[in-house]
């Protein structure tokens, strides 16, 4: 009765052991399956100190923003605050006058240049004009008289050098000028004279706005050429019983819209 007992203790043994082995053999053929976690991938080379240090304390969030501002930064020049100044001398209408224009105006002009974006602007300028119309009888002469603009531009090549610029601009214009109106010559048709009369020391002022769309290329070392075209309308200007103004400083004869100026300018500022 006790070898029964071996004997079947040894079967149940041998039954048990072969179970374990084929499942082992089962485990040794099922390919292994990779756990999912929330692991993040470590930050770039190259990222700064501060930007390691959220990662590491788990913000990933604020440390993926920071490598998004640090790459858009290296991708183009941030200049300062002031980058530079800009003095300009405006001379277009000199050679116009010499094929023909009646009148003239220049200007001096200084242009500080802001994150290579934003640009105030001052302009400074004399204007004088002369004109006989033909078929009439007079001659319109304005004096030499001052005239200012106050205005910006906005710089859209701001990723690029300083010294070169594509710009979009405002202006404010006032003038407080002087004319004349001589040679009048009329005859009396009642009398049968001939009448010469002068209007002299006619005085007014003007107040325009204008849009202003320019570029400016460097020619050489810190000196550059720049081209603006302006459309520019009045506000108001001062009527006289006597006559009334044909050009104004600055701005032009007073029945035009459009405008252009050449300047060539010199750059103070290291970034040039």
């Amino acid at each position: 009765m006790t070898m029964k007992r071996l004997l079947l203790l040894l079967v149940v043994v041998l039954v048990a052991a072969t179970t374990v082995c084929g499942q082992d053999t089962l485990r040794r053929h099922i390919t292994p399956v990779k756990p999912v976690t929330n692991k993040t991938l470590p930050p770039a080379r190259g990222t700064d100190e501060e930007t390691i240090r959220r990662f590491l304390s788990g913000d990933t969030l604020a440390a993926a923003a920071e490598a998004r501002r640090d790459s858009l930064r290296k991708a183009y020049t941030r200049y300062p605050l002031l980058t530079d100044m800009t003095l300009g001398f405006n001379f277009i209408d000199l050679p116009l006058m010499a094929f023909g224009q009646d009148y003239a105006s220049v200007d001096v002009h200084a242009t500080l240049n802001m994150w290579n974006r934003l640009q105030p602007v001052l302009e400074l300028g004399m204007g004088w004009g002369r004109t006989s119309p033909d078929g009439l009888n007079f001659t319109y002469r304005a004096k030499p008289s001052p005239y200012v603009k106050l205005g910006a531009n906005y710089n859209f090549m701001f990723k690029s050098e300083p010294r070169y610029q594509a710009l979009l601009g405002v202006r404010l214009g006032y003038s407080a000028f002087r004319f004349e109106v001589s040679d009048i010559h009329y005859q009396n048709t009642y009398w049968r004279e001939d009448i010469d009369l002068a209007i002299d020391g006619q005085h007014s002022h003007a107040l325009w706005g204008e849009a202003v769309a320019g570029l400016r290329v460097a020619i050489w070392r810190q000196w550059s050429l720049g081209w603006t075209i302006r459309y520019h309308g009045l506000f108001n200007y001062g009527k006289n019983d006597n006559a009334q103004p044909w050009f104004i400083p600055g701005y032009g004869s007073k029945r035009q819209n459009i405008a252009f100026t050449f300047s060539v300018a010199y750059t103070i500022g290291k970034n040039n």
